[in-house]
């Protein structure tokens, strides 16, 4: 059974940081793309950030210089660490793991992260 449990979403004020994780369980880890999805409130869900099996990484240009994204094969995880945040950034994060040959395509729960004073 695939699993991608995030954590670490909540409350945070205007310019604060908040760190997320996401626990995959069921593939084998190091041959996936992961990524952080979010979608707002009346949008469509977006890209945040990726990181390939070789650990190169993209980014929104929206985030760019302020969340950064990484992985630990050897624990099945990947990070969002998300500083100097704005109220744009609320939304449900979600996790991702993709792979091509074959296709596979996973998505977990999402963890709400609310930015407001």
């Amino acid at each position: 059974q695939v699993q991608l449990v995030e954590s670490g979403g909540g409350l945070v004020q205007p310019g604060g940081s908040l760190g997320l994780s996401c626990a995959a369980s069921g593939i084998t880890f190091r041959l996936y793309r992961m990524g952080w999805y979010r979608q707002a409130p009346g949008e469509q869900r977006e890209l945040v950030a990726t990181i390939t099996t070789d650990s190169s990484t993209t980014y929104a240009d929206s985030v760019k210089g302020r969340f950064t994204i990484s992985r630990d094969n050897a624990k099945n995880m990947v990070y969002l660490q998300m500083d100097s945040l704005k109220a744009e950034d609320t939304a449900i994060y979600y996790c991702n793991a993709a792979r091509t040959a074959p296709i596979r395509d996973y998505w977990g729960q999402g963890t709400q992260v609310t930015v407001s004073s």
